[in-house]
């Protein structure tokens, strides 16, 4: 018999593709999931083949939303978990309530880290870095079981506590299915995801002065946006920039499909970013998307074996129109064979079988 498994994360679980694709494989292997999350920055309708809560915060401080959370999530995890119980943990924002009732109930505990936390670039220099390094030091290297989303984070996950990571990519499934190259006019520069510092946002859109017919479509929303809606208009440039907002995955699925390059440029903000393997780049894999990709690690190595698009090396707004030039005038035909060879490797079917490994050496260890 398979344990149940509760999964709980600070999160948006609408949105949050890595925590739904994670419970549905362990789900369709068998296993009995429970998923809590919280209603910090709103609660969308959702529905799941499985448990699913959404704890009810009530504050507009983010740092007041993460006590709160925490504190609530200790006793529902305490309400929740028994002796054929694993707790699965999402980010360090989750961690300390599931490990102090796995040190109490005796139960097995999987951290599945999403990002180096301490190293985000909305914390850099901030008291409350401090704090949460403090978090880390103190419970990293009690873990076990633990899973992270590139081969650099899980590299130095190793070298600063002494963890060994599955590495388990966040990748969407495999487009087998023919994709329609679509005759834009104006071309299609697309970014997708949070609107926040560090991704190289304002930079694209300067780039878009050095660049005809061309239309860039930023997806996403976040805390940046207003200051980049002004930006745009400072420049006159709001016949070429269109902000879409934040879309549904289905939605934003389609619209990845219809661009002719898209952008994952973002700025070393520390090792968080520097390291990462961003959500987006394997999005336009599967669908077949040429990329301007920036010379951090994970995307260099993705480069180096198959030339899904081109390498920039700085942000500088001339240079980035440069190579986004480069892609257009090549044509995304060009770049489909390199394409459809990484959609084999980069796609999540791959990644499932990683995780149904890790948690049968869970099963076989610790019950």
């Amino acid at each position: 018999m398979r344990p149940k498994i509760l999964v709980s994360a600070f999160s948006n679980l609408y949105t949050d593709q890595r925590i739904e694709k994670v419970c549905e494989t362990l789900y369709r292997a068998g296993y009995e999931i429970e998923l809590i999350g919280n209603d910090w920055g709103g609660s969308q309708k959702m529905e799941r083949p499985y448990k699913f809560s959404i704890l009810r915060l009530k504050t507009s401080s983010l740092r007041t939303a993460y006590v709160k959370f925490n504190w609530q999530l200790y006793f529902e995890l305490q309400r929740r978990a028994d002796q054929d119980t694993v707790l699965l943990a999402n980010d360090l924002d989750a961690l300390w309530p599931n490990v102090l009732i796995s040190k109490k109930l005796g139960i097995p505990l999987v951290f599945d880290s999403h990002e180096i936390f301490t190293e985000m670039p909305a914390i850099q220099g901030r008291f409350t870095q401090k704090i949460w390094r403090w978090l880390e030091g103190r419970l990293l290297p009690r873990i076990k079981f633990m899973m992270t989303e590139s081969q650099s984070y899980a590299e130095w996950f190793t070298e600063k506590y002494d963890v060994h990571p599955v590495v388990v990519r966040n990748i969407p499934r495999r487009i087998d299915e023919p994709i329609q190259i679509v005759d834009n006019q104006p071309k299609v520069m697309l970014y997708q995801g949070a609107i926040n510092q560090a991704r190289g946002i304002a930079q694209a859109i300067l780039a878009t002065k050095y660049l005809d017919n061309i239309i860039f479509k930023i997806a996403g929303d976040g805390p940046r946006r207003a200051e980049y809606e002004q930006l745009v208009q400072k420049e006159n440039l709001q016949h070429k920039v269109k902000f879409l907002g934040k879309l549904i995955p289905a939605e934003l699925r389609k619209l990845t499909r219809t661009a002719d390059v898209a952008l994952s440029i973002e700025e070393n903000g520390g090792v968080s970013y520097l390291y990462s393997l961003p959500n987006k780049v394997g999005d336009c894999i599967q669908a077949r998307v040429p990329m301007i990709l920036i010379n951090f690690p994970e995307m260099l190595r993705i480069y180096k074996k198959y030339k899904v698009g081109e390498i920039v090396e700085n942000h500088d707004p001339k240079n980035l129109a440069a190579k986004i030039q480069i892609i257009l005038d090549n044509g995304r035909s060009y770049y489909q064979p390199a394409l459809s060879a990484a959609a084999q490797e980069y796609c999540w079917e791959n990644e499932e079988a990683k995780i149904l490994a890790l948690f049968r050496q869970v099963r076989e260890e610790a019950f």
